[in-house]
């Protein structure tokens, strides 16, 4: 493969002294994180560490104030949220934002809009991890169940066919049937696409077992970065970081 090639499908995230807040505060307060081109991290810390405001900079929803952010070997800083997802990258939200009113495929649909240049309107990535989808095609998505909502909001990115996915709490609330049913999900995704994930979640065994290195971040630095074998079972660094 010619450089040129491999530089093309790089999906590699890089921060460096990231600074970035709302108004006169502070929270990241000069973040340095990388993501390999598909690799799985997890991101732990207390609430208010700086782990969603992470993740609306990375989106250009809250403008970085200092540092470099970049992926696939290109700067995105200063990029409109618009054109970072059009070069693969994909955000579900903490709190899912849905669309209530609309169905589910029409929310589906949505997800589709990041697809420049390629066929806007196929939902299969949705339907292959989440086939109940498919059949409840029709339905308002407010008449969904939460884990069901929460599975409309990662079938939503999914369809852009990002090269990285930022989930931020995507099991906050959910019951734990439903919770094995996206974790099992997302694993199959990552493996049979090589997509690279990006993880904010308070559980802790669901980090470990879809991650392969986390990542902890307190009063806006991410401190510490080891591979997920390396935390299991450290009580004392999981009670620092994490209060647990």
């Amino acid at each position: 493969m010619s450089p040129g090639a491999a530089a093309a499908t790089d999906a590699s995230l890089s921060l460096a002294g990231v600074v970035a807040g709302y108004g006169q505060g502070t929270v990241l307060n000069g973040v340095d994180l990388d993501v390999g081109d598909g690799e799985r991290v997890g991101l732990l810390g207390r609430n208010g560490a700086g782990k969603t405001t992470l993740m609306r900079v990375l989106m250009g929803l809250v403008p970085a104030r200092a540092g470099e952010i970049g992926f696939g070997g290109r700067p995105i800083r200063a990029l409109e949220t618009f054109r970072i997802a059009r070069l693969g990258l994909a955000y579900v939200p903490q709190g899912r934002e849905i669309f209530a009113d609309f169905s589910v495929e029409q929310n589906l649909l949505l997800g589709c809009i990041a697809q420049a240049g390629r066929a806007g309107r196929d939902l299969s990535p949705a339907f292959e991890a989440f086939p109940w989808l498919h059949a409840r095609r029709g339905e308002r998505a407010g008449s969904l169940s939460g884990g069901q909502q929460q599975q409309l909001a990662i079938g939503r990115a999914i369809v852009a066919r990002p090269k990285l996915l930022l989930l931020d709490e995507p099991l906050e609330g959910v019951q734990p049937s439903v919770v094995d049913e996206i974790v099992d999900a997302l694993a199959r995704l990552c493996d049979a696409s090589g997509m690279g994930l990006l993880l904010v979640e308070q559980n802790v065994d669901v980090v470990l077992a879809l991650c392969g290195r986390v990542a902890f971040i307190e009063s806006g630095e991410v401190r510490e970065s080891l591979p997920s074998e390396a935390v299991r079972g450290d009580t004392l660094r999981l009670e620092r970081y994490l209060g647990l």
